[in-house]
């Protein structure tokens, strides 16, 4: 690493400590990231990135460096947080961590992507292709990376690598576990307990159907693995009343195309199979998430070495590969080269008890400083 970098890197510390410490509270629920939306212009524009605006997905876009027509490359953080709360997060911290639903995933990776950029900005470095820096909305959950989907819709073929932040100080997410995701309710007529015994009851019509759906035997595939889950369950009325409606929420995930198209059939046949007289049964699709298309494995391993090398540089640790479900879903599913790499040392995320250890910024800033240097030139010295 440079010495500008290294400077940069130790300098920035406390004022990366209280943008994280301002940027946590502030609510952020999937598709209601306006808040913080806001904050991140009015934070680039202050530090002199021209030309930021926000889409009609509530991403927040700083293009530097970007023509009408060039390459590009896409970095980005994203900025909801899996928790609902509409008022804001409870912040709190000690020596050593940080503490605050949402800290890590994605806060402090985002507070991170914002001060890379402004190094790049106070320090006059050129982007060697257009680079677009991006807090994107829509990651988590439900949110079904609806802002990623956007960027892809707005600059397509156009760019020609993709890098999140949003994962372990030592991890590279290289391929991509896709998803569907289901609200599925039953209804039946239903009635009093005592006076219209032996109706249908959807609670039950329900677990049967569920039942069955872990009943599907999973795909085997060499390299792949298939998953599935029922998160939420609800229904009924009162004791004494037969359930008239139940409902819950139902997803399987696979790391391969093939094996997501077959869970599907297998999905599709069971619910059909419980179809019948007096049971309605309605299926929703909440979220769909691409896994891997087919990605040039070249580019995609030359991203790998470069990123490897600088968390052995920074962290002096061997680089993990992993397969999950981020944003990169949607460039690899495109077979854009892509990865989702970390910044902090950091546990607990998508629960309440989430934290981070900001004693880890230092690392993580010389170590992210070092991946995104590569895509830029520093000013003539001479």
């Amino acid at each position: 690493m440079n010495e500008a970098l290294e400077r940069y890197a130790k300098d920035c510390q406390e004022e990366l400590k209280q943008l994280i410490r301002e940027l946590a509270p502030i609510p952020a629920p999937s598709h209601e990231e306006d808040l913080r939306a806001e904050y991140v212009l009015d934070y680039l524009r202050a530090h002199g990135a021209e030309g930021v605006y926000i889409d009609s997905a509530k991403n927040v876009i700083w293009p530097y460096g970007v023509t009408e027509d060039n390459d590009l490359y896409l970095f980005q953080a994203h900025m909801d947080v899996v928790f609902p709360d509409k008022t804001p997060l409870p912040f709190r911290e000690d020596e050593t961590k940080f503490y605050c639903p949402g800290v890590s995933d994605d806060t402090t990776m985002l507070a991170e992507l914002l001060t890379v950029a402004r190094f790049f900005i106070s320090n006059h470095y050129r982007p060697k292709k257009g680079v677009l820096f991006v807090a994107n909305a829509c990651e988590e959950g439900l949110g079904n990376l609806d802002g990623t989907r956007q960027l892809f819709r707005d600059f397509g073929s156009r760019i020609k690598e993709f890098i999140s932040i949003d994962a372990g100080p030592t991890s590279i997410v290289t391929r991509a576990v896709g998803s569907y995701r289901y609200g599925i309710t039953v209804r039946t007529p239903g009635g009093h307990s005592w006076g219209a015994f032996g109706n249908k009851n959807a609670i039950i019509e329900l677990s049967e159907l569920l039942r069955d759906l872990y009943q599907i035997p999973l795909p085997e595939k060499e390299g792949a693995r298939t998953t599935f889950n029922v998160g939420t369950i609800s229904g009924g009325t009162s004791v004494n009343t037969i359930a008239q409606n139940a409902a819950c929420l139902y997803e399987y995930r696979s790391n391969d195309r093939d094996c997501l198209k077959y869970m599907t059939e297998a999905f599709e046949k069971v619910v059909a199979s419980h179809r019948q007289d007096n049971v309605r049964i309605e299926v929703e699709l909440l979220g769909e998430r691409p896994c891997n298309g087919d990605v040039d494995e070249a580019a995609e391993q030359a991203i790998v070495d470069r990123i490897s090398a600088c968390i052995e540089r920074a962290w002096g640790k061997e680089a993990r590969l992993h397969t999950s479900s981020t944003d990169s879903n949607i460039p690899l599913s495109l077979g854009v080269p892509a990865v989702t790499i970390g910044g902090c040392v950091c546990a607990g995320a998508h629960t309440r008890e989430e934290w981070m250890d900001h004693t880890s910024l230092l690392t993580g800033m010389r170590y992210l400083l070092d991946v995104f240097s590569y895509y830029f030139e520093a000013p003539d010295q001479t």
